[in-house]
């Protein structure tokens, strides 16, 4: 793929995002939190795939010193975040239907593995929470929200990781589940209405009371793997 050198028109309102994601980001080492912050804006498309930037413009606008940037770039670039571009700085890594392709594959199983780990931790609370999730998430269909529905489709996912208890498996999914997110971002437009998910959705925490671990799996492994296709199809059309 030929490189853009694609910059960014709106800086004022790139170091406003920044400065915001900075006060909200809840952590003390530098490095760390600049990876963090820059993480977020690459997830949320505030810098766009194959945008280029420099060091000292990411260090000018989170107004921090250029060594926990420097740190926090270097960890973006191994993470596939972004790649060094010899002279020219760095850019934000392309969605490529081949690397959304190999997160899918993973993300796919071990959502289930979560689902069916989760099956065994629910209570009402819980219950509850996922089912209070999906009503907002159809009321921002109705209302044609889809940024909106995408965050909470985010959340009852990640709440699902997290009940189910196993750290190593948390560790593994966040990046490729922002990963995903940024995916779903780049398509949302151009995706059909998702009122098959809030059927889905419903239909995996029934199962979940059901105590169904093995059901519940199969359900979030045919769930993730419908929505994957559909995105990975229009990327590929792109």
């Amino acid at each position: 793929m030929k490189e853009n050198d694609k910059r960014s028109n709106d800086k004022p309102g790139l170091k406003k995002t920044l400065l915001s994601y900075k006060e909200e980001v809840n952590e003390d080492r530098l490095p760390q939190r600049a990876y963090l912050i820059i993480r977020k804006a690459i997830r949320n498309l505030q810098l766009q795939p194959d945008e280029a930037f420099l060091e000292l413009e990411i260090a000018d606008m989170l107004e921090m010193s250029r060594t926990p940037i420097r740190e926090a770039l270097i960890r973006l670039e191994m993470d596939g975040w972004i790649k060094l571009m010899p002279r020219k700085g760095f850019s934000v890594e392309p969605i490529i239907k081949e690397n959304i392709e190999q997160i899918c594959q993973i993300a796919e199983a071990l959502d289930g593995v979560a689902a069916e780990l989760a099956t065994q931790n629910m209570d009402e609370e819980r219950f509850r929470t996922l089912e209070a999730l999906i009503d907002q998430q159809e009321k921002h269909l109705h209302e044609n929200n889809l940024k909106a529905y995408t965050d909470i489709d985010d959340q009852f996912h990640n709440l699902i990781v997290d009940y189910s208890q196993n750290k190593r498996l948390k560790t593994v999914m966040d990046s490729h589940s922002d990963q995903l997110y940024r995916a779903r971002l780049f398509t949302i437009n151009e995706r059909k209405l998702p009122t098959r998910s809030i059927l889905e959705h419903r239909a995996i925490v029934a199962a979940m009371r059901a105590r169904d671990s093995k059901a519940v799996q199969m359900l979030m492994l045919s769930h993730r793997h419908r929505g994957n296709q559909e995105i990975l199809k229009i990327i590929d059309s792109k």
